[in-house]
Order: structure tokens, then C-alpha cells, then sequence
């Protein structure tokens, strides 16, 4: 007596289901450690240390004196801008801890500013809101998840002078917004819009450019060493 073939659909049903692969599923949100927390606090403690913080940045210029032929002394190829670097340290603080980290630490500072500690350039509170240069401080925000979004491409020289480029101009361009809608509600003048303008943004953001590049190399290299013993 000879065995019978088993029909094809029976032999398909007798072979072993193949196993399925379980992704792993993806962290989503944000997990502190205790090196990360002090970390994410030290950096907020360098947002306020920059506010408070003034350097005198000198360099060589071609006084106007020069060009109407009027003599001229050393002392007048020299100009000296008195800058403080709070957005080259806000860059610095994205540049270190990445876009997430980054604006956890930007929040810390606004926040004890607005409720806590009077840790703004002229106090803090709540009503500061009202203040002409607080969009400057919202755009922080913003400006660190742009920049974020394009380091995590890598911090190659000109990636880098990228997320700087876009940072910076994020927090003027919206900070010259909120000063001018606030300006308008108040009804104030266009020379003193003008005249806010010119002083908040207008020399200063060639220095913002120039020192937020050199803050982000260095967070580049100090987050290389950080990593390596956190």
C-alpha cells in the first residue's frame, strides 16, 4: 500500500509560521539623569552669568577722519564695542546639549526670570512680558529648535556657520517683531522704533554672528569631552 501525496494545501498548512520581528519601539520624551540635570541647571546658570556679563571687544576700523583728509592719531583706528554675549551662550548651551536639552534649559532660564529670581537684564516677573526686549528672550526658543534640527546633521564647519547663521536671525528678526508690536500698542514713535532697532540689532548682530560661531565650535569639542566622562 503506497502512501497518497497530501494535497498542496495541507502541505503549505504542516510548514512552521515564519517568526515575526519585533521592533524595538523608539524613547520618546526626554530622560534626565543626575549628570544630565546638573548639567541642564549649570547651563541655565551660564544663560544668567551672560546677561550680567559685559566685554569690551576692540578692533582696528578706518576712522571717518581718514577719508576728509583730517590728521589722524592711533587711538582713532581703534574702536570698542561694549558687547554682552547672551545669545553666543544660548548657542552654545543648544550646541552642547542638543535641541531637546537645549530648550529644557532655555525654559529653566525664562521661567525663574518670569516667577523666581529677577534674573533678566533690567529685573524679571511676570510683567516683563511688556518689556521691549523680551521677544528678543522668547526667540530663544524657536531659535534653538531650528539650529537643533540642523546640527544633528553634524558640527562640520559649515554646518556649523548654518545652524549660527539661522540661530542668530531668528532672535532678531523676531525679537525686532515683538519690539515693533509692542511699540505700536503703545503708540510709540518711529525714531524711537528706529532708534531700537539700530541699537539692539544693528552693529551688535555682526558680533552675534562672529561669537556664536566660536561658542558652537567650543560646544562642539567640550560635548565630545563631557560625553566621554558623564
Amino acid at each position: 500500500m503506497t502512501d497518497e501525496p497530501q494535497p498542496q494545501e495541507e502541505q503549505q498548512n504542516t510548514q512552521p509560521e515564519p517568526t515575526k520581528k519585533i521592533k524595538p519601539r523608539k524613547r520618546t520624551g526626554i530622560r534626565l539623569g543626575i549628570g544630565s540635570l546638573v548639567l541642564l541647571l549649570f547651563c541655565s546658570f551660564i544663560l544668567v552669568i551672560s546677561t550680567f556679563l559685559q566685554l569690551d571687544v576692540t578692533h582696528l576700523i578706518l576712522p571717518s577722519k581718514l577719508f576728509a583728509g583730517e590728521a589722524t592719531k592711533i587711538s582713532d583706528y581703534l574702536f570698542t564695542y561694549k558687547y554682552i554675549p547672551q545669545i553666543p551662550a544660548v548657542l552654545f548651551v543648544v550646541g552642547l546639549l542638543g535641541r531637546r536639552l537645549g530648550i529644557v534649559s532655555i525654559l529653566f532660564y525664562i521661567l525663574a526670570g518670569l516667577f523666581i529670581l529677577p534674573v533678566f537684564a533690567l529685573g524679571g516677573g511676570w510683567r516683563y512680558i511688556f518689556e521691549y526686549g523680551f521677544g528678543y528672550i522668547l526667540a530663544y526658543i524657536p531659535a534653538a529648535f531650528f539650529m537643533g534640527g540642523i546640527l544633528k546633521k553634524g558640527y562640520s564647519y559649515k554646518n556649523t556657520a548654518k545652524a549660527v547663521f539661522v540661530g542668530v536671525l531668528t532672535i532678531h528678526i523676531l525679537g525686532i517683531i515683538y519690539m515693533m508690536c509692542l511699540a505700536a500698542f503703545r503708540h510709540a514713535g518711529w525714531s524711537f522704533v528706529g532708534d531700537w532697532i539700530v541699537s539692539q540689532s544693528g552693529l551688535k548682530i555682526i558680533y552675534d554672528f562672529v561669537f556664536s560661531y566660536i561658542a558652537v565650535l567650543v560646544a562642539k569639542y567640550t560635548r565630545i569631552i563631557l560625553w566621554l566622562y558623564l
